[in-house]
C-alpha cells in the first residue's frame, strides 16, 4: 500500500477567497519625558509606567531631539522648559520646523508660569501647560494618559 504525498497550498487566493484580515497591530502607547531633575523624572517615568506606558526620557533638549530624529515617534512628549543644553522652547521650535519630527503631541511641565511663557508654549503648539509647584502628579499622569488614549 502505497502512501500518497499531498501538497497543501499555504492560500489560494484565484478562486475568489478573500484573503484574511491581517491581524491587528496594537500601537504602543509610549511617552517620552523630557526632565533634567533627577529626582522628578524618576517619579514621572514610575507613575506613568504604573498607568501602562512606555516610557523614555531625556535630560536635556539635546537629547530629545536625538531620540526623535532617530525614529522614536512616541504617543506624547513631556517637555520642561529649563534644560541643559538646549531649552524645551528651542526644542519646540525644532519640532515645529521639521515635519518629520511634528508628530507626538507635547505638553509642557514647568516652574516658569508666566502668561508669556504659557503664551508662547501655545503658539509652538503644545496641547497642555502645567507649572509643576501648581499640580499634583496624578494629575499631570491621568491627562498624559487621557491624550495617549485619546480621551482628552
Amino acid at each position: 500500500m502505497a502512501e500518497e504525498a499531498v501538497k497543501v497550498a499555504p492560500m489560494v487566493l484565484s478562486q475568489g477567497m478573500p484573503a484574511p484580515a491581517p491581524l491587528p497591530v496594537a500601537k504602543v502607547k509610549s511617552v517620552l519625558v523630557v526632565e533634567d531633575d533627577v529626582f522628578l523624572s524618576g517619579l514621572l517615568v514610575s507613575r506613568l509606567q504604573q498607568a501602562g506606558l512606555t516610557v523614555q526620557k531625556a535630560m536635556t533638549g539635546e537629547e530629545a531631539l536625538e531620540i526623535l530624529r532617530g525614529g522614536t515617534v512616541p504617543s506624547l512628549i513631556l517637555l520642561d522648559i529649563i534644560l541643559p543644553k538646549k531649552s524645551g522652547f528651542e526644542v519646540l521650535e525644532e519640532i515645529q520646523a521639521d515635519p518629520n519630527l511634528q508628530k507626538a503631541p507635547v505638553i509642557i511641565t514647568s516652574n516658569l508660569g508666566q502668561e508669556s511663557d504659557i503664551k508662547k508654549g501655545k503658539q509652538l503648539g503644545v496641547v497642555g501647560y502645567f507649572v509643576k509647584a501648581q499640580t499634583p502628579i496624578e494629575q499631570l499622569v491621568a491627562k498624559v494618559k487621557g491624550i495617549v488614549e485619546g480621551k482628552a
